[in-house]
């Protein structure tokens, strides 16, 4: 046989192979495993449009459904039948154009992307009612409205196998099915499973799931698995709207930069037996996870449509199990239209720092330049077109330097928006979850969308009249429910480094004076937190209800009564001076990292 001869006989015995189909109805590879490519996105929270920055040098574009489709279809060439696309939740709540149709294009898009499931999110239940009304206000409204149009509307099912009802303690009817489904990729039997974090009562309107329970994670995971292999499943996969972080993603085996003791995902996972699960799709946290727990790949991404993962398994034809020792994981990828030249990367975060080296060029992945859908690009027109009157309103009013978010911290924007609140609201104090910021307020001309991007949801600003003793309770409840550390105006605190019970150290009126317990404080914050988000339930359930004004009556929102208040009176956004949040260091290591993010 010539030279030429044995690589023709090669390729089409290779070709051959690829396609063939063996007795028990698997499509085994040309290596002659089945191989499986899981892709999971997480937190697109409505980023469904394309975003950009602008450099010296050019734009960068990234993030979006369109762009996300042409590395799918990379990943569908190089797998062909073989590609599961899934999300971790909190699909919806974030930006205008999803807010506006309260979710509908996201669905939109989710369905012309070929998404196979999605986990339900906390964030899933914040539009309520159909409707402009955040809550159900009327005998006959129903919380779970928008939610049910959603479900409805979607081709791809919303999983959550841990969602049940108070007071029967079943599931709700409206919820389809036992929260997970079975679909097949090249004969191979996939079980997927969903779940959403018992947080959700504390990270949502608390009035829209009042009627509603959510079990621990681990148990529901675990029973929900056994039914799916029970049922005839080959692979178990679980999306889980609860996630964890990782300082480092490098050598996906090594878990010593991660949240494992205190990090949901991390959680869910003690004490599952060896391959209860075959991979994970987390979320929540907003954070990159890209490792394995006991064998099992976790993969979570950054938010806002950005970026994704994969996990590649591969599964033994004969056996149906899964050759675990080959399974890969990609995380952290980002999704670019272009790209810096030099880094590839489209993170504009990090390319600030370098602002004037940055050249876009046209981005590349797996050696192959990414085709942006027109199909979804064209889908989604329709509704940009529409909002972009509103978007890029003009208020007449400038941002001298940017005004940055630090969840973990006190920030520039966090004091800068509890001052205007207060002062506004004519309070002693304010106070605002740093959860509740989704953007920085960028230097520039000031357009309403961008304080829509900053402020999306629709809270109205409430007001407590308080003893000094009740707001002192408040305030240690405020920093004590590890949700990061709240925003304040008109008080000084102390803090230990550490999350935890006890990490309130201090806490006094500007200038180092003492609260009075027996004074009145008149406080100012979103009606989430009023209504007991964030961990303030306890609290507030031992004020009397007459010191409670959630301002349902002005129908009005807090973001809007905002802008008006700085338009009336042309303000300037200066950063305000630092100091009102101080945190003790004294240098040694928390005992694990804290698991929050920007739920």
């Amino acid at each position: 046989m010539t030279p030429f001869s044995r690589t023709l006989f090669f390729l089409v015995a290779s070709s051959v192979l690829s396609c063939r189909t063996t007795e028990n109805g698997l499509r085994p590879d040309s290596d002659g495993v089945v191989h499986l490519t899981l892709v999971g996105t997480n937190d697109v929270h409505g980023w469904v449009m394309t975003q950009e920055e602008k450099f010296p040098n050019g734009t960068v574009r990234y993030g979006g459904a369109a762009t996300f489709a042409g590395y799918l279809k990379l990943l569908r060439e190089e797998n062909p039948g073989g590609v599961l696309l899934v999300d971790g939740g909190d699909l919806f709540q974030g930006t205008l154009m999803s807010n506006l149709t309260e979710g509908s294009v996201v669905i939109d898009a989710f369905n012309a992307l070929g998404y196979d499931a999605a986990a339900i999110g906390n964030h899933e239940f914040d539009y309520g009612p159909v409707g402009p009304q955040t809550h159900a206000t009327e005998p006959g409204m129903d919380p779970f409205g928008a939610l049910k149009s959603r479900i409805a509307q979607a081709k791809f099912p919303l999983l959550s196998t841990n969602i049940y009802e108070s007071n029967s303690r079943l599931r709700p009817s409206w919820l389809p099915g036992d929260g997970t489904v079975i679909i097949e990729r090249k004969g191979i039997k996939i079980g997927i499973l969903g779940l959403t974090t018992p947080q959700t009562p504390t990270t949502t309107l608390p009035i829209n799931v009042a009627t509603l329970r959510f079990a621990a994670l681990g148990p529901e995971a675990l029973g929900s698995a056994k039914r799916l292999r029970e049922r005839g499943a080959d692979v178990v996969i679980a999306v889980v709207h609860a996630g964890g972080r990782c300082a480092e993603t490098k050598d996906p085996s090594d878990l010593h930069s991660c949240d494992t003791e205190t990090g949901e995902v991390f959680e869910m996972m003690k004490g599952f037996p060896y391959g209860t699960l075959d991979a994970v799709v987390a979320g929540h946290t907003h954070a990159q996870v890209g490792h394995f727990v006991n064998g099992t790949p976790i993969i979570e991404s950054f938010a806002l449509g950005k970026a994704f993962g994969v996990v590649d398994l591969f599964v033994d034809p004969s056996t149906k199990k899964l050759v675990r020792e080959r399974t890969r994981i990609r995380s952290g990828i980002e999704i670019c239209e272009t790209a810096d030249e030099s880094t590839g990367s489209c993170d504009a975060r990090k390319l600030r720092a370098r602002a004037a080296e940055v050249k876009p060029v046209a981005a590349k992945w797996l050696g192959k330049p990414v085709e942006i859908d027109s199909a979804i690009a064209a889908l989604l027109k329709p509704g940009e077109e529409r909002v972009a009157l509103l978007q890029n309103k003009a208020l007449g009013l400038s941002v001298p330097k940017t005004l940055g978010r630090n969840y973990d911290r006190e920030s520039a924007l966090g004091s800068f928006l509890a001052d205007a609140l207060r002062t506004m609201a004519r309070a002693d104090v304010a106070m605002l979850n740093p959860g509740g910021l989704r953007a920085d307020l960028n230097q520039g001309p000031l357009q309403y969308g961008a304080v829509y991007e900053v402020l999306p949801f629709d809270n109205t600003v409430a007001t407590l009249d308080l003893t000094g003793d009740q707001l002192v309770s408040l305030v240690r409840a405020a920093y004590s429910a590890k949700k990061g550390v709240f925003q304040v105006s008109g008080l000084e605190v102390v803090l230990e480094k550490c999350p935890g019970p006890s990490r309130l150290k201090s806490v006094h009126l500007p200038g180092g004076y003492g609260v009075d317990p027996n004074a009145r404080y008149r406080v100012v914050l979103p009606d989430f937190l009023a209504r007991g988000g964030d961990g303030l339930g306890p609290v507030l359930a031992t004020i009397d209800p007459r010191q409670v004004d959630l301002g349902e009556t002005r129908g009005t929102n807090l973001r809007d009564d905002l802008v008006d208040f700085w338009v009336k009176n042309q303000e300037t956004f200066s950063p305000p001076s630092t100091g009102r949040v101080n945190i003790m260091d004294d240098g040694k290591p928390c005992v694990a990292a804290d698991s929050h993010g920007n739920p």
